[in-house]
């Protein structure tokens, strides 16, 4: 086996996505995204292939940091189950063909499509976007479109969903800590289904980097991976003792700046 010296800061990427993840409550892919494909691309990988490799790698460790989250909620009794039962099942779908959707597009509007929703993302935080609760959960036809419509954007953006399921059940009138308990139970099933669609569509393609299965890069998703799952606990209990008010506005920056920089690396 052949050792990659850019496999060390793999590790490195891993703790600060799980100490963001347990501090600020996010999820991993708005880090790892950019970052993945800054590696990516530094390690010479085929120019095209590097963002779907960024997002199929980032869903792949969202499936591991999810079931940590999803348990910790669970144990709070903050998971709404009758929410998630009827809405599983669309989000599965519709993240398993968002992946068919990213497969097909080539990596400059994806990397716009990526870059778009990690400003909404960072808007949202550098001004404290609280919904006010306005209606109630609709019919099981509004939430089966709500679900395709979560899960095809997960899987394009590689999220766990919360960015856009939090909102969606704080106006619905459900409680906030609900939301939010709820919304990670769901970020499992988004990681699984879009982790899957990856890796099927992936297969196809020729050329691959060694190391890799379909869309994921196997050395990236263990050693950081891993290591996030680890990490997360720590930042979630630095959360009680730090401004983290503050540390949004600062991350959303952050945000911002990484997303401009895999912008420069796709277009370059």
């Amino acid at each position: 086996m052949i050792f990659d010296s850019w496999w060390l800061a793999y590790p490195l990427l891993g703790v600060v996505v799980g100490f963001l993840a347990g501090l600020l409550g996010i999820g991993g892919g708005g880090v790892m995204v950019p970052m993945l494909t800054t590696f990516f691309l530094a390690q010479g990988f085929p120019h095209e292939q590097v963002l779907h490799m960024a997002l199929g790698t980032s869903m792949a460790t969202i499936a591991l940091t999810s079931v940590s989250s999803l348990r910790a909620h669970h144990a709070r009794g903050a998971v709404r189950w009758d929410i998630v039962r009827q809405i599983t099942p669309d989000i599965l779908a519709g993240t398993f063909a968002g992946t068919f959707i990213a497969s097909r597009l080539s990596a400059a509007p994806l990397a716009v499509l990526f870059a778009c929703f990690m400003t909404f993302v960072a808007a949202q935080m550098l001004y404290n976007v609280k919904p006010k609760p306005s209606r109630d959960l609709p019919g099981s036809m509004g939430m089966s479109a709500v679900g395709l419509f979560i899960g095809a954007v997960s899987a394009l953006v590689a999220i766990g969903g919360g960015s856009l399921s939090v909102p969606f059940m704080t106006r619905c009138n459900v409680r906030m800590q609900h939301a939010i308990g709820t919304s990670a139970a769901i970020g499992f099933p988004i990681a699984l289904a879009g982790t899957a669609g990856y890796l099927l569509n992936g297969l196809r393609e020729s050329g691959m980097p060694s190391f890799t299965l379909g869309y994921i890069y196997l050395p990236a998703l263990i050693l950081a991976g891993v290591v996030s799952v680890f990490v997360a606990p720590l930042g979630a209990a630095c959360a009680h003792r730090m401004p983290v008010a503050l540390l949004k506005k600062a991350f959303a920056g952050m945000l911002i700046l990484l997303v401009v920089k895999m912008l420069h690396g796709v277009f370059a």
